[in-house]
């Protein structure tokens, strides 16, 4: 997994509807704009007398859904440990904020639910890929966390891609805990998500724990501040 990015499931969803919710505004409305030209070359109706509220009736099925989605994602917000490490990764990888806030709110979320340290996750994506989600090795490993998808499609929801980041980042954390789970131990587990179960001075899981190390100290210096 050597290698050579949002949004939290509720945004991926909104995406995905609004999209949805556009492509049906295009067809109704253009079912609705031949029905009227019909009835204008019948003289049953004027242009004026159609076009306009029938567009503005398409309309409202997309402003409806797009407002109930809306809803349906609330901000996440982060930990004062994390949000502090996300600081120092912004600064350190000379990325926007912004752009990886997503990425550790999912740490935090998935790292909470599989009991992982998020600021591991976080090491892991810092030393596989530098925070680019289009990350790919020469061995076909892909994205924030760098997971091969031959050996891990059963893992991939419906429909996503593992360079998808908010995607790759849940998947390789389940990864992580399979093999950490397998191999009975942290170092051993890093050692497999690394691709060096062979290597007897485990310098792929120390590389990680050395990074997680970098971020705990970033947030000890802001809460010492």
């Amino acid at each position: 997994m050597n290698a050579s990015t949002v949004l939290p499931p509720a945004m991926q969803r909104v995406s995905t509807l609004l999209v949805q919710g556009f492509q049906k505004f295009l067809m109704v409305a253009g079912l609705v704009f031949i029905a009227g030209l019909i009835g204008v070359q019948s003289g049953r109706l004027t242009l004026g007398s159609f076009l306009i509220p029938s567009l503005s009736a398409a309309e409202l099925p997309v402003a409806d859904e797009a407002a109930g989605l809306a809803d349906e994602a609330p901000a996440v917000s982060l930990e004062p440990r994390l949000s502090a490490a996300m600081d120092y990764v912004s600064r350190r990888y000379k990325v926007s904020a912004e752009a990886v806030q997503p990425i550790f709110a999912t740490a935090q979320a998935v790292g909470h639910e599989l009991h992982i340290d998020p600021l591991l996750i976080i090491a892991i994506i810092g030393v596989e890929s530098s925070f680019n989600p289009f990350s790919q090795s020469g061995f076909g490993a892909q994205g924030l966390m760098q997971v091969v998808p031959r050996f891990h499609q059963d893992k991939l929801p419906e429909e996503a891609s593992f360079l998808d980041p908010v995607t790759n980042v849940q998947v390789g954390a389940r990864v992580l805990k399979e093999y950490i789970h397998r191999h009975g131990g942290l170092e051993e587990g890093l050692q497999q998500f690394g691709g060096a179960l062979n290597d007897a001075g485990r310098r792929y899981a120390g590389k990680v724990l050395a990074e997680r190390q970098r971020l705990e100290q970033a947030v000890q210096r802001v809460r010492s501040a």
